[in-house]
C-alpha cells in the first residue's frame, strides 16, 4: 500500500516550524549540556516548559480528565513517545557531537517501517529492505569512527539508536491510541510523567554535582527547551503523528538532522569528519527510499 503526505496548508507551516526548532535545538542541547549535569537541565526545562503548556490548554477550554480505564495507554504513550527519548537523547548528546546524535535520533522513520512489519504485519517491500541496508550502513560508518578514536564514545551511538528505536514505538501506539482525549491533554501527561522520570534521575544520579545555578548560556538552552520544545513543538509533533500512518510521519523529521549537523557547525564551530557526511547521505537516501511514495503503475 502507498501512502501520500496529506497535510493542509497550516499543518505544512507547522511542519516547517518543528523542522526549524528542533534542528536547532541539538547545538542548544549541546550547549546546556556542556557544563552542566545532563539530566538535571533537562529537569529544569520540563519544569518551565509545564506551566507554559498548561496555559496553551487553558486557554483553549480542555479538560485534564482522562478515563481511569486509558490511564495504562497514556503511560505507553508518555514513556515511548517523550520520557524514555527524552532521557537517553540528552545522555546521547553528551556523549556524540550534536550533529552526529542528529543523524542517529532521526533514524526512527526506519525503525518505524520495520516495526510496522514486525509487529503489526504491515507488508514489506524492496524498498523497504534498500532503506533498512542505507539505515545499517550509516550506523556502522559513525561506529566505526568511534570504535577507531582513541577518545570516542559508542555507548553514545548504541544509546541514540535506542532512543530511535523507543520514539519509533511511540509513534506507532500514538497512531493507533484508542484514547479519548486530544493531543494537547496527551501532550501535557507525557510532559508530567517525562518530568518525574528526569527528576527522579538527577535526584538519584546528579545531586552531588549542584554545585552552582545554570550559567547565562545555560539559562538560555533551558528557556528555548521550555517554551519552543516542550510548550510548542511537542503538540506539533504528536498532531502529525496523530493525522498521518508512522511511517510518512517520518518525513516530517527528514531535513532535521540536516539542520543539527550545519547547525552545529555554525553555533559550536562542530567540524563533521567525512563518516558525518557520509552517513548523512545514507540516511536521507534511506528514509527517501522507504518514505516517498512509490510510481503507479
Amino acid at each position: 500500500m502507498t501512502h501520500r503526505l496529506d497535510l493542509s496548508g497550516r499543518d505544512l507551516v507547522l511542519l516547517l516550524v518543528l523542522t526549524l526548532a528542533w534542528g536547532i535545538n541539538w547545538p542548544v542541547m549541546k550547549i546546556g549540556v556542556q557544563d552542566f549535569p545532563a539530566m538535571t537541565f533537562r529537569a529544569i526545562s520540563m519544569a518551565f516548559g509545564l506551566p507554559v503548556l498548561w496555559l496553551i490548554l487553558r486557554t483553549q477550554g480542555q479538560s485534564l480528565a482522562v478515563p481511569r480505564e486509558h490511564w495504562r495507554e497514556l503511560l505507553i504513550i508518555g514513556l515511548t513517545n517523550m520520557a524514555l527519548w527524552f532521557v537517553l537523547v540528552i545522555l546521547g548528546v553528551r556523549l556524540l557531537s550534536s550533529g552526529r546524535a542528529a543523524i542517529l535520533g532521526y533514524t526512527m522513520p526506519i525503525w518505524s517501517a520495520v516495526l510496522g512489519w514486525l509487529l503489526y504485519g504491515e507488508r514489506p517491500s524492496r524498498r523497504l529492505g534498500a532503506g533498512i541496508a542505507g539505515a545499517a550502513i550509516a550506523v556502522l560508518l559513525l561506529l566505526g569512527s568511534e570504535l577507531s578514536a582513541m577518545t570516542g564514545r559508542p555507548l553514545g551511538t548504541a544509546v541514540m539508536l535506542l532512543a530511535a528505536l523507543v520514539w519509533a514505538y511511540g509513534t506507532h501506539r500514538m497512531r493507533r491510541r484508542r484514547l479519548p482525549t486530544g493531543v494537547m491533554v496527551i501532550t501535557f501527561w507525557s510532559l508530567v510523567l517525562s518530568l518525574v522520570l528526569c527528576g527522579v534521575f538527577a535526584l538519584v544520579v546528579e545531586h552531588d554535582q549542584w554545585r552552582r545555578a545554570p550559567s547565562v548560556s545555560e539559562w538560555w538552552a533551558i528557556g528555548y527547551n521550555a517554551v519552543v520544545i516542550l510548550g510548542i513543538s511537542q503538540l506539533i509533533w504528536f498532531r502529525l503523528a496523530s493525522l498521518l500512518p508512522p511511517v510518512v510521519s517520518g518525513l516530517s523529521v527528514m531535513l532535521i538532522p540536516v539542520i543539527g549537523l550545519f547547525s552545529g557547525m555554525a553555533m559550536l564551530g562542530e567540524r563533521p569528519g567525512w563518516q558525518d557526511f557520509a552517513a548523512l547521505g545514507f540516511i536521507l537516501a534511506a528514509m527517501s527510499t522507504v518514505l516517498l511514495p512509490a510510481r503507479r503503475a
